[in-house]
C-alpha cells in the first residue's frame, strides 16, 4: 500500500447544520498537501463510498505516478459535508477536485462560484445533457434510486409499482426513508418539487409522514432495515440494492413508476469538477481525465456498486440496467437547484422539527 493510500480517512465531515460548518475546516488524510514535498500530488474530497471510489482513485496514482489525498463524507451526511467544507475553503481552497456521488450540491458550487471551467476531451461520448454547458462540471456513472423490497415480507404480486404507492395504509410503518436533507435523498425530493410542483409534493411528502415512514440515517441503512425484515420497502439507491443481493439476502429491486404516463425512476449521475484556486491545477485536470474515461466507467459499472455507464456502448455486467430502456424521470439538473431550498426546508420542518 503506498503513503497516500494509507492516508485516506472516512469520516472527512460530520453532519451539521448550517450553523456548524467551521467543523468541517480540519484537515483528514490531507496532511502533507502544502508539506514542501516537491512530488506531485492531488487532492480530491469525493462523496462516493469509499469501498468503491478507493480502488480508482490508487489505480490512477499506481499508473500516473501523483499521490492522491482522498477526504471521505460520512454516510449520512452524504456530499453536503464536502460541499460546505469547499465553500468554507474558498478564501484557500485545499481541494483540487470534487468527486460527488450525485449532482445538486455540485450545482450549488457552481452557482456560489466554487468550481472553475474544465472541458476534459476524456468526456468524449458522454450525453451533452450530462454536462454543463459552461463546463463547470461533467456527469458520469450514475446510480438509480430504486426502492428495495424484502421479499419474504412482500408476495411479488404485491410489490409496489410507484413510489406514490407508498401512501397507501397498507404500507403504514413499512417503509424507511433517509435523511431528506441529504445526499440522493434530497436530489430526489427537490426533483419532485420541479416535477410534481411545490403543492402536489408537499402533500406527498406530508402523506408519507402521516403514514408513519421511518426516517433513518442514509440509504444503505434503509436497505439494511428493509433486508432484515425490520421494513417492508425502502428507498435507496440501486448500488445499494446490488450490494444487498450479491451477499444473498432476501431482497429485490424496483425501478419505480415505470408505467405509462407514469413519473420515471431518477437517474443520478456522479459528477466531476474542478474546484476554483486549486491549489494543484494540472493534477486535478489529469485526475478529472481519468474519472471521465470509458475505462473508469466500466471499471465502476464491474465494481460491487455497479455504477451504471453513460456513454452508449461500454461494458456492463447482467443486471445493470441500459438507461435507453428505462422510462426515467424527465428533469432539468440545473433546475433542481431552484427548488433545493424549498424542499429542504419543507421536509426538515415535516420529518425533522
Amino acid at each position: 500500500m503506498t503513503a497516500a493510500r494509507a492516508a485516506r480517512c472516512s469520516g472527512a465531515a460530520a453532519l451539521l447544520a448550517a450553523t456548524a460548518l467551521a467543523g468541517l475546516v480540519a484537515s483528514c488524510g490531507v496532511g502533507r498537501v502544502g508539506s514542501g514535498d516537491a512530488s506531485p500530488e492531488v487532492v480530491v474530497y469525493t462523496s462516493l463510498d469509499q469501498t468503491f471510489s478507493e480502488e480508482i482513485l490508487g489505480r490512477f496514482e499506481d499508473e500516473t505516478g501523483i499521490r492522491v489525498h482522498a477526504v471521505y463524507d460520512t454516510e449520512a451526511a452524504k456530499t453536503t459535508g464536502l460541499a460546505n467544507r469547499i465553500l468554507v475553503e474558498r478564501q484557500r481552497p485545499r481541494a483540487d477536485v470534487f468527486w460527488n456521488s450525485e449532482i445538486v450540491r455540485t450545482l450549488v458550487l457552481e452557482r456560489r462560484g466554487a468550481l472553475a471551467v474544465y472541458r476534459s476531451p476524456a468526456a468524449q461520448g458522454i450525453p451533452d445533457r450530462f454536462k454543463d454547458p459552461d463546463g463547470h462540471w461533467t456527469g458520469f456513472a450514475a446510480r438509480l434510486r430504486v426502492l428495495v423490497v424484502n421479499t419474504r415480507a412482500v408476495p411479488e404480486g404485491d410489490w409496489p409499482h410507484s413510489i406514490l404507492d407508498l401512501t397507501a395504509p397498507r404500507w403504514r410503518g413499512r417503509v424507511a426513508l433517509a435523511n431528506p436533507l441529504f445526499g440522493t435523498t434530497a436530489t430526489q425530493a427537490a426533483a419532485l418539487f420541479a416535477t410534481l410542483g411545490a403543492p402536489r409534493a408537499l402533500a406527498y411528502y406530508r402523506a408519507l409522514a402521516d403514514n408513519d415512514v421511518a426516517i433513518v440515517a442514509g440509504n444503505a441503512t434503509s436497505k439494511d432495515r428493509v433486508a432484515a425484515g425490520e421494513m417492508a420497502v425502502g428507498f435507496t439507491d440501486s448500488d445499494d440494492v446490488f450490494l444487498a443481493l450479491d451477499r444473498g439476502l432476501p431482497v429485490q429491486m424496483i425501478f419505480p413508476d415505470q408505467e405509462e404516463g407514469g413519473l420515471g425512476t431518477l437517474l443520478i449521475p456522479n459528477t466531476v469538477a474542478l474546484v476554483a484556486g486549486a491549489p494543484h491545477p494540472e493534477q486535478g485536470r489529469r485526475l478529472i481525465d481519468y474519472l471521465l474515461s470509458a475505462d473508469t466507467e466500466r471499471r465502476l459499472a464491474f465494481a460491487r456498486g455497479r455504477q451504471i455507464p453513460l456513454r452508449p456502448g461500454v461494458e456492463r455486467p447482467a443486471g445493470v440496467p441500459d438507461p435507453a430502456t428505462l422510462r426515467l424521470m424527465s428533469v432539468d439538473y440545473d433546475a433542481l437547484v431552484d427548488h433545493l431550498d424549498e424542499s429542504s426546508g419543507a421536509l426538515r420542518e415535516l420529518f425533522l422539527d
